[in-house]
């Protein structure tokens, strides 16, 4: 494909626009490629931009050009954040910015926070690397209007991305993620923003680490803890929170301890993915410990392996989400407490909170929506290995406080001969065997709104259809649930699984777990089946 003067001349303005020497330099070279024959794909995908700004806030590649993350695509988004502000009231308030150790992160936390102090707030540049909920707890222990954290949490080691928080502590939901985007897309050349030299950085973390070694529930401490980090920015703070609330018994996976952009011992630094926690169980087994924790590189998700029958495994989100709930519940929270989770995470939540006389709330997915799901919220969760445990104190999931919560609970079952599988076992028995799986079909997004689209009007015969959202579907029948939406990120349709089996009594246990297992297997291919893309006619 030949370069179009369209191409060209939008790429040279964008050159001229940009603050950042090395960006203008690595966007000539790759226009001078291209207009000298090498192929301008790469030309054309950098300048297809804008990054969108979504609930998530932006994210992408560290790379020159309007479809990356880099100086001037951070410095026009905060020119577009500073106005919106503005113009809702709340000018010359308080902005904190935080930044994690991923490639771009010092500089798009310094450009951020230059901006802002430009426009006249005053801003709270965190010290150093620090986690997710950090950021998240500075917004409401400083009492700012928005809080800003540049990461791009457990996407590959080439994104970055930049997140908002608004001054309640929750991640922006709509409609302030569009005027938002709005107000970027209205901010001047990144050249034109106006800039100034922000104050001293500042550190909240021994406030956060005061308020999470509150947390736990019980006096049992005696536990030995495999920690892995992933190479992302949580290991220290999760070490001092243990280590401050009694758990000094930690053993860190060496090779993963220390911050590294690169993360090079993991293809994806996701806990969820196959083999990124292969170091932390194997650890945990050299050891002889009692509890393994992965975090994620930003540390706002958390994932907990155990040593069971077959050897070490890690826990589902679903199992660890009920266990969290069930210890924060058995030890008291206040009066008419309120627990939360989506419409796609298990249905134990709900029998779990009714048998403690507490309200249950199912909410779209993403924390944004569940930390606003009402009053009297003392814990939220979600399947995708997010824990809200202090909502008072962040407003969103928090990894470190999720661990420190966990160590807890698995300490206080050790003191009395029992582990994590022992207490699930005991929920099982009581409210069901529910056993959930997760489908993501790769689809062109025009297949994707088919599929759904097709399923909306003829739905499969025998299944109830409803729809908690305009794009998502749920059908149930006979104790399984499918819950079917498009992906917000990829071109995927993702599907949600779940069946449930009652035991008859702790006896009746193994027999409703393998007849879970096996209408979980039929319900796969029944789902799988259905959603396969159509032929063409």
């Amino acid at each position: 494909m030949a370069l179009q003067s369209v191409l060209r001349d939008a790429a040279m303005r964008w050159i001229a626009d940009d603050p950042d020497p090395d960006t203008r330099d690595e966007l000539q070279r790759v226009l001078v490629a291209a207009m000298t024959g090498d192929p301008v794909d790469d030309l054309a995908d950098r300048m297809s931009g804008p990054l969108r700004f979504g609930t998530a806030g932006l994210r992408g590649p560290v790379r020159a050009g309007p479809a990356g993350m880099n100086v001037a695509v951070v410095r026009r988004a905060t020119s577009g954040l500073a106005a919106w502000l503005v113009a809702n009231g709340q000018g010359g308030r308080t902005v904190v910015i935080g930044r994690d150790a991923r490639h771009g992160s010092v500089a798009f936390a310094e450009a951020t926070a230059g901006v802002l102090a430009g426009a006249g707030f005053p801003v709270a540049l965190l010290e150093g690397a620090v986690p997710t909920p950090v950021l998240a707890f500075a917004v409401r222990y400083l009492g700012a209007v928005a809080g800003i954290q540049v990461t791009a949490s457990h996407n590959p080691p080439g994104d970055n991305g930049y997140k908002v928080y608004l001054g309640n502590g929750a991640q922006i939901v709509p409609p302030s993620d569009a005027q938002i985007e709005a107000a970027i897309a209205a901010a001047p050349p990144a050249v034109s923003v106006d800039t100034a030299d922000p104050p001293p950085p500042v550190s909240v973390t021994g406030a956060y680490l005061d308020r999470v070694v509150a947390l736990p529930r019980t006096g049992a401490r005696a536990l030995r803890i495999a920690l892995t980090p992933l190479h992302g920015v949580g290991g220290e703070t999760c070490v001092l929170a243990l280590s401050r609330s009694g758990f000094d018994d930690v053993r860190v996976v060496a090779s993963q301890a220390a911050p590294d952009p690169d993360f090079p011992t993991v293809a994806f630094p996701n806990p969820e993915e196959p083999g990124a926690t292969d170091a932390v169980l194997a650890l945990a087994a050299d050891v002889g410990a009692d509890l393994a924790v992965a975090l994620d590189p930003d540390a706002d998700r958390c994932a907990l392996g155990v040593a069971g029958p077959d050897g070490w495994r890690m826990l589902t989100g679903d199992e660890t989400g009920v266990l969290l709930a069930d210890h924060l519940l058995r030890h008291g929270t206040g009066e008419d407490p309120l627990v939360a989770t989506t419409v796609v995470s298990s249905s134990m939540l709900r029998p779990l909170a009714q048998s403690y006389g507490a309200r249950f709330a199912e909410t779209l997915t993403g924390f944004k929506w569940i930390v606003r799901g009402g009053p009297g919220l003392v814990y939220g969760y979600e399947e995708a290995l997010g824990y809200c445990v202090d909502p008072d104190g962040v407003r969103d999931k928090d990894g470190i406080a999720a661990c420190v919560l966990a160590a807890d609970l698995a300490a206080s079952l050790r003191a009395v001969g029992a582990t994590l599988l022992d207490r699930l076992d005991e929920l099982s028995v009581a409210h069901g065997v529910h056993r959930t799986r997760g489908r993501s079909i790769r689809m062109e997004p025009s297949e994707r709104d088919a599929a759904v689209a097709r399923l909306r009007e003829h739905p499969p015969a025998g299944w109830d259809l409803d729809r908690p959202a305009p794009d998502v579907l749920r059908l149930r029948r006979d104790a399984a649930r499918v819950v079917i939406r498009p992906s917000g990120t990829e071109p995927k349709l993702k599907a949600y699984l779940e069946v449930v089996e009652h035991p008859d009594g702790p006896d009746g246990l193994a027999a409703a777990r393998e007849r879970a297992d096996a209408r979980m297997t039929d319900l796969q291919d029944e789902i799988d089946a259905l959603l396969a893309p159509r032929p063409h006619h």
